[in-house]
């Protein structure tokens, strides 16, 4: 299953340059630094914010205060030249040449690719820089505006080349001031993105589309109304997406989504879509809500993307802190999909910078946390094959803290896998009833991947009434189940 490990490029980058006393572009990263990142148990590596970035775009971002507000909080030491630009401020989907152009581009996807690894990349579908070329070149491509309009709601409107066009937007919040929006129902936008995929896809192994459904056409209606005219019979991505498959079949196309669409996203091409509902559940919620939503369906749950943290969410080492992250983590890395996972989470960075910068604090490193995290990555990997299915805790009259647990299996062949975790702040136990009914009369062994520690039990006792479980607040275990005897051990107790 999909492993993703976002990097936010030019930071990386730059981290890479102080380290060594000189810069560093994508075809000078020295073996040992991709050694780093090609971890156990990941399988594809995002490279975000690759393209040209615009100076149209950098120019409004310094002249932002609310933006270098942002800026000093996350760096108090800012200064002018650590403000790259936005990366979603695409002045060209070509990579800048301040990472190393095309050329170091394809020397870094042939590291990765020597270690196993898959490259992603980005596209930004919905918008582009106020210095684009399609503005002066293909302006049909774009939403149009008037001299009234920029009048009226000068926020809302820009002047390029001796035109009016829109900024671009979510229908949920103002306008984004240093980008102006596509038009998703002009036939002219719907090829060119076709042909952008393609080339994006000749230089990567995948592209994760960001706000993928700010271009349907049900969405880009309400949002954009008559200024987009009529809405075409197909939709955008039905459209797109199997004109790029028959130049790239096995490219992997990810999802940002939002507001429920998953489901639809997935329907309409894509292999993968954002998790947020997990997220936010994990973050704010408790096991009750969490259990309700794994309740989907399989099918539909091998098509989301997992993930406590990216570019746009605040550091998880800063909203689900300690034992509570690693609870976290433990659900969001043993569960059917993807995973993603964000530089600099595995050593507890807090700080999020903005994706305008290219520097980011000092941090110290959270030993501990990434001594978890090593052994949770390939303890996942080993996990997850075959099929999932949820398990139901049970308790007793008079103790109901199994409510508090989540748990499942993954089963393959002789590969068994049984993963709870206790997601609240108080102890809890339980029995599972494991499915296995073969090992009904054997003495299976357990072993916990993430502590190494074993258990015996009898095999009857695993299916009914089920395997006994106690577990201190926000700890769990990932056993392995293999066939074994041996004398029986003490009840589980974590040790995470």
């Amino acid at each position: 299953m999909t492993v993703i490990y976002e990097v936010n490029t030019g930071v990386w980058l730059d981290g890479l340059s102080r380290r060594r006393g000189h810069r560093v572009t994508l075809g000078e990263v020295p073996g040992e630094a991709w050694d780093e990142i090609a971890r156990p148990g990941l399988d594809t590596v995002w490279l975000m914010g690759v393209w040209e970035r615009s100076p149209a775009g950098l120019a409004i971002a310094l002249r932002d205060p609310a933006l270098s507000a942002s800026f000093r909080q996350a760096l108090p030491d800012v200064t002018e030249g650590d403000v790259a630009g936005s990366p979603y401020c695409v002045r060209d989907h070509v990579v800048d040449a301040s990472l190393g152009g095309p050329e170091g581009l394809a020397a870094a996807r042939a590291q990765l690719a020597a270690r196993g690894l898959r490259l992603l990349l980005d596209f930004v579908p919905n918008h582009v820089a106020p210095d684009h070329p399609w503005l002066t070149e293909h302006p049909d491509r774009l939403i149009r505006g008037t001299a009234d309009d920029l009048e009226r709601a000068p926020a809302d409107f820009v002047e390029a080349g001796g035109r009016i066009y829109a900024r671009g937007r979510d229908p949920y919040f103002p306008p984004w001031p240093d980008v102006v929006q596509l038009n998703a129902f002009a036939d002219g936008l719907r090829a060119a993105t076709v042909d952008t995929l393609v080339a994006i896809g000749d230089q990567a192994d995948g592209v994760r589309c960001d706000m993928a459904m700010l271009m349907m056409n049900d969405v880009f209606a309400r949002t954009w109304g008559e200024r987009a005219g009529p809405a075409p019979a197909e939709d955008f991505w039905p459209y797109v997406i199997p004109r790029v498959r028959t130049r790239h079949p096995d490219l992997l196309l990810v999802a940002e989504a939002y507001w429920d669409l998953e489901h639809a996203l997935r329907q309409q091409g894509f292999d993968h879509c954002y998790d947020k509902p997990l997220y936010d559940r994990l973050c704010q919620e408790d096991a009750a809500s969490v259990r309700s939503h794994l309740r989907a369906d399989p099918a539909h749950q091998r098509g989301l993307v997992r993930f406590l943290e990216n570019h746009d969410e605040p550091r998880a080492a800063a909203t689900v802190p300690g034992l509570r992250g690693r609870a976290a983590a433990t659900i969001v890395a043993t569960l059917p999909g993807a995973t993603l996972w964000h530089e600099g989470q595995f050593e507890g960075r807090r700080v999020r910078p903005p994706v305008f910068l290219s520097r980011r604090p000092r941090e110290p490193v959270d030993e501990r946390l990434r001594d978890f995290y090593a052994r949770l990555l390939p303890a996942a990997a080993t996990v997850r094959q075959g099929e999932w299915r949820p398990l139901a805790p049970t308790g007793w009259p008079d103790d109901d803290t199994h409510r508090h647990l989540l748990a499942w299996t993954w089963t393959r062949d002789e590969a068994r896998h049984v993963v709870v975790v206790n997601y609240s702040g108080h102890p809890a136990r339980a029995r599972l009833p494991l499915p296995w009914h073969d090992l009904r009369g054997t003495t299976p062994h357990l072993t916990d991947l993430l502590t190494d520690r074993t258990y015996d039990r009898e095999g009857d006792e695993l299916t009914d009434p089920g395997l006994f479980v106690a577990l201190d607040a926000w700890q769990g275990h990932v056993l392995s189940v293999r066939p074994g005897t041996g004398a029986r051990a003490p009840d589980p107790r974590s040790g995470q």
